[in-house]
């Protein structure tokens, strides 16, 4: 098989050679069809997760065909579609996971960081880590559901609004054009926030009822205008964009943040006393919480729109992503 590994934090990819890996007794050797390229990958190629043994192949949002399963999977069949995200498997057996808490697991593994992920033509993963991808989605559009589709997603189905309510999405990029995707087909009024103009058009046809330019008009006093919103969905990255939102809360209203930035938020605890509002944070789910992903994505027609590479290219696809270039997901094809 061919993969791109990388042989030490910091160092450029090496596309090599290796065997196809044996799935071990609990584990599903899956061929790779598809596999997103995610700002998180930046933990396995520039180092700084503690526990990383190198040199690894990154990737956790893997889409493919089951190609093997070890002697004690009962649960998959080879040819099986499959997914695999950032969740790569639990003990279960600590207190989170006895309560049903996976990803909060105390010996959780990622994909893609624990072990080596889907920058390559195969990749095995435990068999608790897998989700079944419907006939209805290409492997290409499943990949980033499994991470940036399952964290919005979980999100917004996880907080307290219902339908009807308003709901704001900060960022229209990776994680927030699907953020709005999943808000319209919720049923909730839908509020997307960025500071680029020239994405109102796309944000509309995606489902957003309202645009409000934040490089412009102040976000928080537009969606008090607009009645409150019961969740603000915050995907991105950055601190003030964060801060900006919050006055503009109902009762009750929360502000979740997904898109984490590099410096501490600062939030005025006189307006959350004053609303009962929260500020939260979010992480993406388990392997169940991708299939119902993947499954509602499906059913209400809900991708995301990709930039698609080679393996061979996995220099030039990582780079796009990183320098935010990609419109939206940037996908391997291995």
């Amino acid at each position: 098989m061919r993969a791109a590994v990388v042989p030490e934090p910091g160092a450029e990819f090496e596309l090599v050679e290796r065997d196809v890996p044996e799935p071990g007794p609990s584990e599903v050797r899956v061929t790779v069809e598809a596999c997103g390229i995610c700002r998180s990958d930046e933990f396995a190629v520039e180092g700084g997760y503690p526990g990383v043994d190198y040199p690894r192949v990154p990737g956790h949002e893997i889409a493919g065909t089951v190609d093997a399963v070890g002697d004690n999977v009962d649960a998959w069949e080879v040819g099986e579609r499959v997914g695999a995200g950032w969740h790569g498997g639990h003990c279960f057996t600590c207190e989170p996971c006895r309560r049903g808490q996976f990803l909060q697991c105390e010996n959780a593994e990622i994909t893609g960081l624990s072990f080596d992920g889907g920058y390559g033509e195969y990749a095995t993963v435990p068999a608790e880590a897998l989700a079944a991808i419907p006939d209805a989605l290409d492997a290409v559009d499943a990949a980033p559901l499994l991470c940036a589709g399952i964290t919005t997603y979980n999100a917004l189905r996880n907080s307290d609004a219902r339908a009807g309510d308003l709901v704001a999405v900060v960022g229209i990029g990776g994680l927030g054009h699907l953020a709005v995707q999943y808000a319209h087909a919720a049923g909730y009024e839908t509020v997307a926030i960025s500071r680029s103009p020239d994405k109102e058009p796309l944000a509309r046809e995606l489902g957003a009822d309202h645009f409000v330019n934040a490089a412009e008009a102040d976000p928080a006093a537009r969606l008090s205008e607009l009645g409150g919103a019961s969740v603000v969905l915050t995907t991105a990255p950055a601190s003030d964009a964060i801060e900006s939102v919050v006055g503009g809360l109902t009762v009750d209203g929360s502000v979740i943040i997904t898109g984490i930035p590099g410096e501490p938020v600062s939030v005025d605890a006189q307006q959350l006393v004053g609303t009962r509002g929260a500020v939260e944070g979010w992480g993406s789910g388990h392997a169940r919480d991708s299939q119902d992903t993947l499954e509602f994505s499906a059913l209400r027609d809900i991708t995301p729109e990709v930039e698609t590479y080679a393996l061979d290219d996995v220099s030039a696809a990582y780079e796009r992503m990183a320098d935010n270039e990609a419109r939206f997901r940037v996908v391997l094809e291995p």
